[in-house]
């Protein structure tokens, strides 16, 4: 599709499904923080659960039956959506992307001759597996990255061990929009890991077919998808490998049978086994939903959608400078477009190339009816890559902060102010359009880094 003619697409999709944003006066600038329902999308919800008694699943009962059998369809659109074969995946619904890895990570046999690799560019919910290997001895390996953020080419994945192993990498950064190789997951494979795949950066915008990436666990946030539910998300699953998984624990709904006399059960076979109590089966009926309005859309012209956008978002950012001609800008991953998706980092610098603290700029943002977002987005890993904070003054810092009372800001005092320790994200999705863009390029080019220094002080005091 031409640009002209994509163009018109979606700004249609935004008049007809998102007016809400223009209504509000909103920029949003936050779509890897979550994405945003359609309006479509809100009324087949509640025209379903309308139409249609639903009781709590597990049993035989005729609203119990309809709640599991809408389960069912839910489980099987997700594998359709996804190219996953039936026969050789499964899927475990979870409240997020956060919770589906947990169960990997708590259940996955580590022993002391397991590895668990991962790339220092991964959220903080692949990163706390890594708690779960070295309780069991596993030896934990983090890869490199390099200067653009993405897995520096020197790097070199070790052999699995002799024990279960397992190699866990994002399909795209949510901290730098790079995408990841998906060959790591056949390279790691090879290799004899076994593979967990972070899509959640990665699925709102890109097609994913696991008839070709050779993934064992991928997790997913339906929100992020198309906004709405909140509280489901998914655990692809090959079913050899989930077969393997070993549970520390067994609820309600995750049994077969369990005797309190003899003190034994017996799991399910089944997805069910990882689903803990009673699943959101209301917030699951709106899942197939979501999907067919992304359908309805198009992955492909999203994706090629995001593309353009993210071009003209690159070029506005590089091209903002301040009256003496000094960039008024650092940006943290790849300039160009290859291999990255709708998502971009970066700090703002006053006119003499000081940084400006995030806090500033997302709170004048925010003054402005944009929004964007602070902080380290729960990637220290690629935070750490990105702002230098891989030096002892940081762990000194870090470990003279008790519980509670650690904050980004104490850590930049801590720190001396030498190194960022936040930067501002913006990332752009399906209902971006290039006046939300022309906002952000305006914001930037008026920005005064003391007026918002001033507006910061009087929110504080």
């Amino acid at each position: 599709m031409d640009a002209a003619a994509l163009k018109e697409q979606f700004e249609a999709l935004r008049a007809q499904e998102f007016h809400r944003l223009d209504e509000g006066g909103h920029a949003y600038l936050d779509y890897t923080g979550s994405g945003l329902y359609a309006e479509s999308q809100l009324r087949r919800h509640i025209d379903i659960i309308e139409r249609q008694v639903f009781g709590n699943p597990h049993s035989v009962n005729p609203t119990s039956s309809v709640a599991t059998r809408l389960m069912e369809e839910a489980r099987q659109d997700v594998l359709r959506f996804f190219d996953a074969d039936p026969a050789e995946y499964t899927v475990v619904f979870t409240n997020n992307a956060s919770g589906a890895l947990k169960l990997v990570g708590e259940a996955f046999p580590f022993g002391p001759e397991s590895r668990f690799v991962l790339l220092r560019d991964n959220h903080n919910s692949v990163h706390g597996m890594r708690i779960y290997a070295e309780r069991r001895g596993a030896q934990v390996v983090y890869l490199r990255l390099d200067a653009e953020l993405r897995l520096d080419p020197d790097a070199v994945i070790p052999p699995a061990g002799s024990g279960p192993s397992l190699f866990a990498f994002p399909a795209q950064s949510n901290f730098s929009g790079v995408q990841h190789s998906l060959g790591l997951a056949e390279k790691a494979r090879s290799l004899g890991y076994q593979v967990v795949l972070d899509a959640a950066a990665f699925a709102p915008t890109n097609r994913l077919d696991l008839g070709s990436v050779d993934a064992d666990f991928v997790c997913l946030s339906f929100y992020k998808m198309f906004g709405y539910p909140t509280g489901v998300g998914a655990l692809i699953a090959r079913r050899e490998a989930l077969a393997r998984l070993q549970r520390p624990w067994f609820a309600g709904g995750t049994v077969d049978f369990v005797s309190v006399e003899h003190r034994v059960h017996q799991l399910r076979n089944d997805a069910s086994a990882f689903e803990d109590g009673t699943p959101d089966f209301l917030g699951i009926a709106a899942v197939p939903v979501g999907l067919d309005f992304l359908r309805s859309v198009g992955t492909n012209a999203v994706h090629e959608r995001v593309v353009g956008l993210t071009a003209r978002l690159l070029e506005i950012l590089a091209s903002a400078r301040h009256g003496n001609g000094s960039p008024k800008l650092v940006r943290y991953g790849p300039a160009g477009l290859e291999a990255r998706g709708g998502t971009v980092t970066f700090n703002l610098l006053d006119a003499e190339g000081r940084l400006v603290p995030y806090e500033a700029v997302e709170e004048s943002a925010s003054n402005a009816g944009i929004s964007l977002r602070g902080g380290c987005f729960c990637n220290p890993g690629a935070a750490e890559a990105a702002f230098g904070l891989a030096s002892p003054e940081m762990l000194d810092c870090l470990r003279s902060m008790p519980p509670g009372t650690f904050t980004l800001p104490k850590l930049a005092t801590c720190l001396d102010h030498k190194y960022p320790v936040g930067g501002v994200r913006a990332s752009v999705g399906v209902a971006t359009t290039e006046a939300d863009l022309d906002r952000l390029e305006g914001f930037l080019a008026s920005f005064d880094a003391s007026e918002a220094a001033k507006e910061q002080a009087t929110a504080a005091g």
